[in-house]
Parts: structure tokens; C-alpha cells; sequence
């Protein structure tokens, strides 16, 4: 296996254990609503809690990532977030687990920055949607593997198992990173003085080119995530789902976007991002759609329409973070991508909190307004593609002076 390889998976095993983390308290949410007697409220307000201090993590990260060897902040950024995994697998109510649960955001949130400044870094524009749906399939494995498994030892035993489990995981990779993360620095041989923060705010914010990428990932996330964190409650609490065939939807979208993530990269590279992410786009509001008004539903056909939501999700993404990240030269990649992480994950917070605002249980327990929150997200979502197809990408080429990493090769599809 060729060092560019090992360097990818490393980074996708970065992105899964971020994934898992995130994803794995949305399956949660039946036992977790029982167990602390949490409304749907304030179950938003776990989910979204992890997003918004993500978010405020990247916007402070804009500031320092482009002024570090690359190795170096990502080993002790994943030491930081493998801390506080554990301390959420320890906490004993609610509000610890809040608490915790912010801790990990603060070094989740800058865990995706990092992962692509680096690509930005070392893979060329013309190979960089192919290395964006290799690494974003970590995704579809925490959906089959990571998700599923989680949830079946929560079931066996308690909700703070999926914790340990990832936890340990988290060991592991730290291992990977200090083994197979090289030191990168060439984004620093661009930089003659350090901006303060407020330069580097102006910087973005006086790029329009780059504030409509950022607005793209806003739109993204608002579409998205007022949607995602209820559909494990939703499918409890109105189809029918027992909290342990939630297990086959992770395991049915995860399996097929295993093989699609990577195909969707290709075809970036082949077709175009713009024309990429227009067809995904408009293809997953179908299932938006069909998911938001769900009744009592057979469970092949709602595993039919929740696979078509994780394929055309990630299908989008791709495209979409390979479109975003060739908006900024090297010299400033790092600190833009943590400002758009930023706003991405404080758009996915807002999204859950909302949605948590609208929402409301029933007198049998179900839940209501679920459609409206999906009319909301198919708007939102239609408004993304107009505003990709104005984004223009200006880097072409990567930085190769990579120390410990020479003669990189060709990622092989």
C-alpha cells in the first residue's frame, strides 16, 4: 500500500471516529428520551450542543491552523477528543453528559478542518474528488459497522458501552496518525507575517467567491440536519421501528454508499462538481419528502427510502466539500476550511434546535410536525443549486513539499 494511501485512511479513520461520535447519540435517542425523561427538546439540545461548540472550536481554529505543522495539531486535537469521548462514556445523568458532550464537539469540530486542509494539501484538484469519497466513505462504514455495533451493545447492556467502544477505537487511531500522518508543512513557507483574526475574518468575508461556498454549507446543513438527528424517534415513535431494527437502517445506507462514495468521487473527477452535486442534490429530496410524512410502514420499504437518503446525502457532499475546498490557496486553506467547518457545524446545530423547536410529542408519544420540519428542508435544499453552480474553483494543484512522504502516488479508484 503506498504511503498516500495509508495517509488517506488514515484520515478516514479520523472522519469515522468523528462520525460515529456525532451519529451515534441519534440512534440513542429512544433509550436516552426514556431513561432521563427528556423531552424532544431537550434531546435537540444534546444533539445540537455537540455542533455549536464544534462550530465555535473551527472558528477559533481559523486562527491557528495555518501556523502549525499539520502532524503536530492533529495528534494533540485527537488526543483532546479522545478524552472526552471517555468522559462521556463515564457520565452518570444528563448533565454531565451535556457537559461532556461540548468537550467532544470543541475537538470534533476541528478534526474536519484538519482532515481537509490536509487533502487540499497534498492531493491535486484533478484527484481530489476521488480522495474526498474515499475519505468521506468513513461515513457509510461508521453507518454499517460503527452505528449498528453501538447500538447492539447499548442493547445488551447500557448506552454508555458505544462510548468505550469508541474510546478504545480512538487509541488505536491516535496510533495511526503518529504512524502514518507525516509532517506537513509547505503551507507555512507561503506565509510571511501571521494574520491576526480579525485579518483572517476579513480575508474570508471579503472573498465572495468564498462566502458562497460558505453559504452553500449553511444551506447544506440547514436542509439536512433538521431532518437527521429525529429520524431514529421518528421511526420509534410513528412507523413502528424497535430500538433494535433502527439498526438495519444504519446498516442498510451505510452498505450502499460503502460502494457509492467512492463511485460519486469518480464521477466527480469525470463529470464536474457543479453538474455532480446538482443531480445528487435534486435526488435527495425525494426521500426527505417520503421520510417526513411516514406512517405505520413496512420496514422494507422504509429501509428502501432511508438508503436512498444516506446514497444521495453523501453523494452530495462529496462534490460539494471537493467544490468548497479548492476555493482557498494553501497558504490560507487551513484557516478557511476551519471558518467553514465552524459555520457548518454551528448550521447543523441550529438545524437540530429548531427542529427540536418544532417538533412536539403526542398523546401516544409520536411525533408531530415532522412534515413541516421536511417542507423546510426541501426549500433550503433547492437553494443550494444555484448557488454551487456560482462557486468557482481557483486551486488546481496541491502542495507536494510534504516532509516523509515522498515520491506520493497516484490514488488508484
Amino acid at each position: 500500500m503506498n504511503k498516500e494511501r495509508l495517509l488517506l485512511w488514515t484520515l478516514a479513520a479520523i472522519n469515522f471516529t468523528h462520525i460515529v461520535d456525532f451519529m451515534i447519540l441519534m440512534p440513542l435517542g429512544p433509550q436516552l428520551m426514556r431513561i432521563f425523561e427528556i423531552t424532544p427538546r431537550e434531546f435537540g439540545l444534546l444533539v445540537s450542543s455537540y455542533t455549536f461548540s464544534a462550530g465555535v472550536s473551527s472558528f477559533m481554529g481559523a486562527f491557528m491552523l495555518d501556523k502549525y505543522d499539520r502532524r503536530t495539531i492533529t495528534l494533540w486535537v485527537f488526543t483532546g477528543f479522545l478524552l472526552a469521548t471517555l468522559a462521556c462514556a463515564l457520565s452518570p445523568n444528563y448533565s454531565i453528559l451535556l457537559i461532556s458532550r461540548i468537550i467532544a464537539g470543541l475537538f470534533g469540530g476541528l478534526t474536519s478542518a484538519l482532515i481537509l486542509a490536509i487533502i487540499g494539501d497534498v492531493i491535486p484538484d484533478s484527484r481530489r474528488g476521488r480522495a474526498m469519497g474515499l475519505v468521506m466513505a468513513a461515513f457509510s462504514v461508521a453507518s454499517v459497522f460503527g452505528v449498528p455495533f453501538g447500538l447492539f451493545i447499548a442493547s445488551i447492556s447500557n448506552w454508555h458501552a458505544p462510548f468505550f467502544f469508541l474510546a478504545g477505537m480512538s487509541v488505536l487511531i491516535l496510533w495511526m496518525i503518529y504512524q502514518f500522518l507525516p509532517s506537513i508543512t509547505a503551507h507555512l513557507a507561503h506565509r510571511v507575517n501571521k494574520p491576526t483574526p480579525i485579518q483572517v475574518v476579513r480575508r474570508v468575508t471579503g472573498n465572495p467567491n468564498q462566502m458562497r461556498a460558505i453559504t452553500l454549507t449553511i444551506m447544506m446543513m440547514l436542509g439536512q440536519f433538521t431532518i437527521i438527528p429525529f429520524i431514529s424517534p421518528y421511526m420509534v415513535a410513528n412507523v413502528g421501528f424497535t430500538d433494535i431494527e433502527l439498526t438495519y437502517i444504519y446498516m442498510a445506507g451505510g452498505l450502499f454508499t460503502i460502494f457509492t462514495s467512492p463511485w460519486v468521487g469518480k464521477m466527480t473527477d469525470l463529470h464536474g462538481k457543479t453538474k455532480v452535486f446538482t443531480i445528487f442534490m435534486a435526488l435527495n429530496l425525494i426521500p426527505i419528502g417520503v421520510i417526513t410524512h411516514l406512517g405505520q410502514t413496512p420496514i422494507p420499504y422504509v429501509l428502501l427510502i432511508t438508503t436512498m437518503f444516506f446514497v444521495t446525502s453523501n453523494g452530495r457532499m462529496v462534490p460539494a466539500m471537493a467544490l468548497v475546498t479548492g476555493t482557498a490557496k494553501p497558504e490560507n486553506r487551513g484557516s478557511f476550511l476551519s471558518f467553514n467547518s465552524a459555520v457548518q457545524q454551528l448550521s447543523a446545530g441550529l438545524a437540530s434546535f429548531v427542529a427540536g423547536l418544532i417538533l412536539a410529542e403526542g398523546i401516544n408519544g409520536e411525533l408531530l410536525n415532522y412534515n413541516i420540519v421536511g417542507y423546510i428542508a426541501i426549500f433550503l435544499s433547492l437553494l443550494c443549486i444555484p448557488l454551487a453552480k456560482r462557486i468557482k474553483v481557483i486551486d488546481t494543484d496541491a502542495v507536494h513539499d510534504v516532509k516523509n512522504i515522498a515520491d506520493v502516488e497516484t490514488v488508484k479508484g
